[in-house]
């Protein structure tokens, strides 16, 4: 089957090598026992974490290119952190370190720019505010500020609204000592409409499936991978990957009822 190219901060994601379960653990053993070299094959065989975390931001962000290079920050503080001790995938405790690092950046860079021309009526509008507030002894409407400076009241709301702050779609709004949630998890768009409680309720089913049905549905619809890449690396069938696939879901959906 074909590749296509396509080249997100120069790299060619048709090339980008994945790392089966085997060659990762030896080069984890040889990066903590003090083989700094291998460090560059470990980011390079773990790119497509960073690629299928982007998924999650197509047409929220102009510069993808911006947002892969901060994911793979993320990425190198995963591996420079990762314990082989703890008994995780290393795929599944990078990505929350390389969504946090996205999330980060956005939340940091996310200040809209507000014209002068708007910037000045606001000005304007505070202005009168304060003299009618002098002068009548109580908070003005906006159409009564509209009225002094002959405009329509839908300006003075709008440039009143630009001087107030603003708040990131990735401000963090709940956390319980682990996972953290962001404003725009909870904001509905049309490729998500699960709310909070429904978000706890699927974390909570996934720890009580078992590993391998968690680790298979998490890769496929999270990481995008295939059943067949799966039963490559897993070392079964397809139609077992499948079959636990399906296994897990129907339990999830029992649980979260």
């Amino acid at each position: 089957m074909a590749r296509h190219k396509v080249e997100i901060a120069n790299v060619n994601t048709a090339n980008i090598k994945v790392l089966s379960l085997e060659e990762q653990l030896e080069l984890f053993k040889r990066y903590q026992n003090g083989e700094e070299e291998v460090k560059e094959e470990l980011i390079k065989g773990n790119l497509k974490l960073v690629l299928s975390v982007l998924k999650n931001f197509t047409g929220r962000a102009d510069n993808l290119d911006d947002l892969f290079q901060v994911g793979v920050i993320g990425l190198i503080k995963a591996i420079d952190n990762f314990d082989l001790n703890h008994e995780v995938r290393f795929s599944t405790y990078a990505v929350p370190m390389i969504l946090g690092e996205i999330k980060r950046y956005l939340r940091d860079n996310n200040s809209l720019r507000v014209s002068r021309s708007i910037k000045d009526l606001a000005y304007k509008a505070l202005k009168v505010k304060d003299e009618l507030i002098l002068k009548e002894n109580k908070e003005p409407k906006a159409f009564e500020i509209a009225k002094r400076l002959h405009i329509p009241e839908w300006q003075v709301v709008q440039a009143l609204n630009s001087l107030k702050d603003t708040v990131s779609m990735f401000e963090p709004i709940y956390s319980d000592g682990g996972d953290i949630i962001y404003l725009d998890d909870q904001l509905s768009n049309d490729e998500s409409l699960y709310d909070l409680e429904t978000k706890i309720a699927l974390r909570n089913a996934l720890q009580q499936i078992k590993e391998k049905e968690k680790y298979i549905i998490l890769q496929r619809y999270m990481m995008g991978r295939t059943q067949t890449e799966l039963a490559e690396e897993i070392g079964i069938s397809q139609a077992q990957i499948s079959r636990l696939e399906k296994n897990g879901l129907a339990k999830i959906k029992k649980l979260i009822k």
